[in-house]
């Protein structure tokens, strides 16, 4: 089986990102006429890192991590006035092990452009390789190697978002299935006091494969506790049980259950 049977949101909520509600500085009223506040200046570069515990890696509804907790990282930099950005993320993983070959990480590199078409317009666009080291599925009938490369683009309108990804190779290990796709949708809606609404839609085409063809979804929420972000989200799939079973323990990896996450950015 492969990343997509057996395993896992954007998540990689740390690899492509979603859009985000634009945020109006607040203005001065009538009674007290005061200047607005100018938001603080952004510096031209910025690094940050994250780190993250969650009960199980999903992608694109699939566990990644055999519905088992999964240790994740990572690190971007951003140039503030053109919009480029690049940056890396890890995860641990059981997905390759279990489908006969070898390697217990994912690593995603990652590089691209985001900014404003207008107000309430945001674009993002780039590239994104999934490495997976001595995975040695190319080894194992029935399989290639698991690295992975797409080519994304996102288009957000306030808090909602599309993006459409295209692999540019084989796709996690599936024979002769570069040219998949994957169509995501979904919102992150600010509902106050630190809480925001999470909402997920997707298809995964894989080329080739239409046995392993689904949708996924996810409703969740966000809170910012300040020292530390907390997510928790309902997610499942449509996904054939017979094709995304562990070929260890026979489960449905994309069954539908809860994800809680634990992460802080830094």
């Amino acid at each position: 089986m492969n990343k997509l049977i057996i395993a896992a949101a954007l998540s990689a909520a740390f690899a492509a990102g979603t859009a985000q509600a634009q945020e109006v500085p607040a203005q001065g009223s009538e009674a007290a006429p005061v200047a607005a506040a100018a938001p603080a200046a952004k510096p031209d570069n910025e690094v940050s890192f994250n780190a993250a515990i969650v009960s199980d890696y999903r992608y694109r509804g699939i566990s990644q991590t055999r519905l088992q907790p999964a240790l994740q990282g990572g690190a971007d930099y951003v140039n503030n006035p053109t919009g480029l950005y690049v940056g890396a993320w890890a995860s641990s993983i059981k997905w390759t092990r279990d489908a006969g070959g070898d390697g217990h990480v994912e690593l995603d590199i990652y590089a691209g452009q985001r900014g404003q078409i207008s107000d309430v317009v945001s674009y993002d666009v780039g590239v994104l390789t999934y490495v997976y080291p001595s995975n040695g599925l190319k080894d194992v009938p029935g399989f290639v190697n698991a690295d992975t490369t797409e080519v994304y683009g996102q288009l957000g309108v306030g808090p909602a978002y599309v993006k459409y990804s295209h692999a540019v190779t084989n796709l996690f290990g599936f024979v002769d299935s570069k040219n998949s796709g994957y169509l995501d949708v979904g919102a992150n809606i600010d509902a106050g006091e630190g809480f925001t609404v999470n909402l997920h839609a997707g298809h995964q085409k894989v080329k080739n494969n239409d046995a392993s063809n689904y949708t996924d979804w996810k409703i969740g929420v966000t809170r910012d506790f300040g020292v530390l972000t907390g997510a928790l989200a309902v997610i499942g799939t449509n996904a054939d049980k017979t094709a995304y079973a562990s070929p260890v323990n026979g489960k449905f990896t994309g069954k539908t259950a809860l994800q809680l996450m634990l992460s802080k950015t830094f």
